[in-house]
């Protein structure tokens, strides 16, 4: 059984992100997520492929607008190639621009396997997945707290429905570590605190020039404002970094727009005024602040906080999505022993 707190599936950050398959390239090695990450990309396509999820194998650059981001581009090849990603290609500008006519860097970085996928698609045949294999997707079924018994874990549904199992997985996102708190039994030790950095997106009035994903050199929280397309051609930018108190702060601020103009336009100067039209907004479940590095993920089984069966993912932020397959096989594989 899933058991879903909304009235549809995906309706968290699962739906409220970039939909970018990524190639693996910024995690740092050895990491869950540069190992997920990769081994996820390799089972997406195959999948998206198998069950005729539409995806499309696009292509990103990396661009570099100042001397400083050119000497970074080295260090991101690096890491990709540590990570297994090994069709980076670096480009000068002018190469980079033999590819996209209307951008504007002194180099790049070049990653013919990222991609786009139709993340509701892709969710809809997890579900029917579920359901041929014999499971259920139970709506409207929010979790109050639970108890770990030595004869299994019995959940409490909001509406008082008591449900004794023999193995559970968190993976309520955002509200993970939250819910993990109220597990009657479990080391809060274990439990990392909840922090949210939400990306608010903006979309292109009008057909973007550009057939690749465009991506500055990375921030700190995130990975820039970056273009990315739809499988209609759609562009669209973001997200940004907006720390916040509530996972439910989904609101997009007309005015965060104006930041959106100057950090395009390094890439794009042909960028035209007024063409930034408000999106949607999604939140990164963050398990650092502000002020800290970013965390990997956390999967954390029975081997590490001793409740048998039960299993919390933490922090599953970018590139949850891409990976969401690995991660699947790797938590299958923590119940399994």
């Amino acid at each position: 059984m899933v058991l879903e707190a909304e009235g549809a599936i995906g309706t968290g950050t699962s739906s409220r992100n970039s939909e970018v398959i990524h190639a693996g390239i910024y995690y740092t090695a050895g990491s869950l997520k540069a190992r997920m990450c990769v081994e996820g990309r390799h089972a997406l396509y195959a999948y998206a492929a198998e069950r005729g999820v539409p995806h499309r194998r696009c292509g990103k650059l990396i661009v570099a607008t100042s001397e400083p981001h050119v000497a970074q581009l080295d260090a991101i090849l690096a890491k990709a190639r540590a990570n297994g990603v090994e069709d980076m290609v670096l480009l000068t500008g002018d190469e980079a621009r033999a590819l996209e006519p209307q951008l504007a860097c002194l180099a790049a970085l070049h990653s013919p396997n990222t991609g786009i996928v139709d993340s509701h698609a892709f969710m809809l045949s997890l579900q029917g997945d579920l359901e041929n294999a014999g499971g259920m997707v139970a709506l409207k079924s929010p979790i109050a707290s639970a108890v770990c018994t030595p004869h299994g874990i019995e959940l409490i549904g909001e509406d008082g429905t008591t449900l004794r199992c023999r193995s559970v997985v968190n993976a309520a996102g955002l509200t993970a570590p939250l819910l993990a708190k109220r597990f009657d039994g479990l080391p809060q030790s274990s439990v990392p605190e909840a922090h949210f950095a939400k990306g608010n997106y903006f979309t292109l009035a009008g057909r973007a020039p550009f057939q690749r994903l465009i991506y500055p050199v990375p921030e700190a929280a995130g990975l820039g404002v970056h273009l990315t397309l739809d499988l209609g051609g759609q562009a669209k930018f973001g997200p940004d970094v907006q720390w916040v108190d509530s996972p439910d702060d989904l609101v997009v601020d007309p005015r965060r727009g104006d930041a959106f103009y100057d950090e395009v336009r390094r890439y794009w100067p042909a960028l035209p005024d007024g063409a930034l039209i408000p999106g949607y907004a999604g939140i990164r479940p963050k398990i650092s602040g502000p002020d800290e590095p970013a965390r990997d993920f956390m999967i954390v089984g029975p081997e590490t906080h001793g409740v048998p069966g039960l299993v919390n993912l933490f922090g599953i932020e970018s590139p949850g999505l891409t990976s969401s397959l690995a991660i699947g096989r790797h938590v299958a594989e923590l119940l399994a022993r």
